[in-house]
């Protein structure tokens, strides 16, 4: 997986309709995004190393980060390489980037009181 095309796993795929069905949010990329920066906040490594891609839920960067707030992901994930003392490559940043997302959504999924847009603001901004 590249920076260029960000795919995810079918198990992601699924957990991520259950969460736009719950919350409303009717975009992949924006529920990916919290994901993303859910599991970054997050100090520990994460568990899973090796994730299969093998949904049909496909998007390109500019789609993932938005034309804007492109560079601040980036700088997040290169950030998050170097405390992790990964280089600071594509393929390590990349990497980041779906062991991050995945587990990120596994926390946005696997949040029971997170029902709606609100209850997704609070949860992200009350986490530890």
């Amino acid at each position: 997986m590249s920076l260029d095309n960000i795919r995810l796993s079918q198990a992601a795929r699924d957990q991520l309709v259950r969460l736009k069905r719950t919350t409303g949010i009717k975009h992949w990329n924006v529920l990916c995004r919290w994901a993303l920066t859910v599991s970054l906040s997050d100090p520990s490594t994460p568990l899973v190393k090796e994730i299969t891609t093998d949904s049909n839920v496909e998007m390109d960067w500019d789609t993932f980060a938005g034309t804007q707030h492109g560079h601040v992901y980036l700088a997040l994930l290169k950030q998050r390489c170097a405390a992790d003392g990964l280089p600071l490559d594509e393929k390590s940043i990349s990497r980041t980037l779906t062991i991050h997302l995945h587990r990120g959504i596994g926390y946005l999924a696997g949040n029971k009181e997170v029902r709606t847009i609100r209850e997704l603001v609070d949860s992200a901004v009350t986490a530890k």
